[in-house]
């Protein structure tokens, strides 16, 4: 079994709280009509941008080999373009509770994708663990969900967009888990979002300066506000923190989190009820993570393989 590490587990719990709640707060944007799903991911990624080269203005400068730029920037797009590109466009196409529904595949694909590329284990505990946390998160998503998709949208389309964001990002827990080691969190961010920024804009200069600013209200300046300091900046410090701590298999089963989170905030603002069927759900999903986070890497495989070895000869 794994040595369990709090910090990593507090880290990824901490960003997928706001991340469930980052969801009904860019839905509420969309809704307006002001903000288009492109303008949206623009200033997910400007703010954040920002935000982290301010506070590198504060740290001992470090400097990233040609070499590894090119990494980062490959990171960039699985991790943020692609990524929020794809989740904030699928969002805007299709349903609250469809899109909730396709964001439990994560982890899936993060078991896929470890198994593939870095040769982990698919072990019964962690498929276990995986269906466990999925089963929860569905029971809670399809006791809560309201299917409504406006008129002229392509729901179809739109999961799919949610579906590829989910893969983009398993994909990028993957392949970057020891690279993230490499610098410091914030000169690992800033540069992401400063090629995710470079990316984005040739396809979204034209939508931000044609956006009408002044008809934000209040609510959606506080709701953007939110979903970039928040659910992008906060989030993404948090998520890397729990990468650099954690399996890409636990850091994914962390996003059963996140229809608890959108759930409990539907029944503060009186949109839910409360019942033993939730309960049920929650116990599922962490019990899902238990087991996941419990079960033998291919670094514990090994050591036991080793120690059978050297028991072995020693009879």
């Amino acid at each position: 079994m794994s040595k369990f590490d709090w910090r990593g587990h507090a880290s990824m719990l901490g960003a997928n709280v706001m991340w469930g709640m980052m969801s009904p707060f860019a839905k509420l944007v969309l809704v307006g009509g002001v903000v288009t799903p492109l303008v949206l991911t623009d200033l997910r990624v400007v703010g954040a941008m920002v935000l982290f080269w301010l506070v590198s203005f504060f740290q001992k400068p470090e400097r990233v080999a040609p070499r590894d730029m090119v990494r980062l920037f490959a990171a960039s797009l699985l991790a943020i373009v692609f990524n929020q590109g794809c989740f904030v466009f699928g969002v805007g196409l299709t349903s609250p509770g469809d899109a909730s529904i396709i964001t439990t595949s994560m982890p899936l694909w993060a078991m896929i994708f470890t198994a593939i590329f870095l040769r982990e284990p698919i072990t019964g505990r962690k498929v276990l663990g995986i269906l466990s946390g999925a089963a929860g998160a569905l029971l809670l998503i399809m006791g809560s969900r309201s299917r409504v998709v406006a008129a002229g949208q392509n729901a179809i389309a739109g999961d799919i967009l949610v579906l590829c964001a989910q893969m983009s990002y398993a994909l990028y827990l993957v392949l970057f888990k020891n690279f993230v080691s490499r610098y410091s969190l914030v000169t690992t961010m800033k540069w992401m979002f400063t090629f995710a920024f470079v990316s984005l804009l040739p396809f979204s200069a034209k939508s931000f300066c044609a956006t009408q600013w002044t008809a934000l209200s209040l609510t959606d300046v506080g709701a953007i506000a939110f979903v970039v300091c928040c659910g992008t900046f906060g989030s993404y410090i948090l998520v890397l923190i729990g990468q650099r701590l954690l399996r890409p298999t636990v850091v994914g089963m962390y996003n059963y989190v996140q229809p608890i989170v959108a759930v409990a905030f539907a029944i503060y603002l009186g949109l839910d009820s409360f019942n033993i069927a939730k309960v049920f759900a929650v116990a599922l999903i962490f019990g899902g993570v238990f087991l996941v986070t419990s079960s033998k890497s291919r670094r514990d495989l090994e050591a036991e393989a080793a120690k059978n070895t050297i028991k072995n000869n020693d009879n």
